[in-house]
C-alpha cells in the first residue's frame, strides 16, 4: 500500500486538489477530464510509487475515465508539505509499451 497514494485521496476527498501547467496541458491534449480522474482516484491502481522523489513523494496510478478507458494519472503532494495533491500528468497509455492490463511496462 502506498502511503502517499493514501494521503492523495484523502486530500481529494478534502477538495485540496492542483493542478500543474504541465498536467493542464497534457488533459488537453489527450481529452482527459479532471473530473474523471477526480471520481475515479478511489478505484485506482498504484502502477509505480516514488516516495523519495526529489520534488516530493508522487505516484503513477491507474484509473479509468467515464467510459472505462484507461488513464496513467501522476499524483504529487510537495516536497516538504501535506497539502495539495496535485496532478502532475495524465495520459492515455500507448498499449504498445504497457502490458494489456497497463500496470507493467513493457521491457
Amino acid at each position: 500500500m502506498s502511503k502517499t497514494f493514501e494521503r492523495i485521496k484523502e486530500l481529494v476527498k478534502k477538495y485540496e486538489i492542483k493542478v500543474s501547467d504541465h498536467g493542464y496541458d497534457e488533459l488537453a491534449e489527450d481529452d482527459i477530464f479532471i473530473k474523471d480522474i477526480l471520481a475515479d482516484v478511489g478505484n485506482g491502481i498504484v502502477v509505480e510509487d516514488y516516495p523519495d522523489y526529489p520534488k516530493g513523494p508522487c505516484v503513477l496510478v491507474l484509473e479509468n475515465d467515464r467510459d472505462g478507458h484507461p488513464i496513467h494519472v501522476v499524483w504529487g503532494i510537495p516536497k516538504g508539505a501535506y497539502s495539495p495533491a496535485v496532478i502532475v500528468t495524465a495520459y492515455r497509455p500507448d498499449s504498445t509499451m504497457w502490458t494489456d492490463n497497463f500496470t507493467r511496462r513493457r521491457i
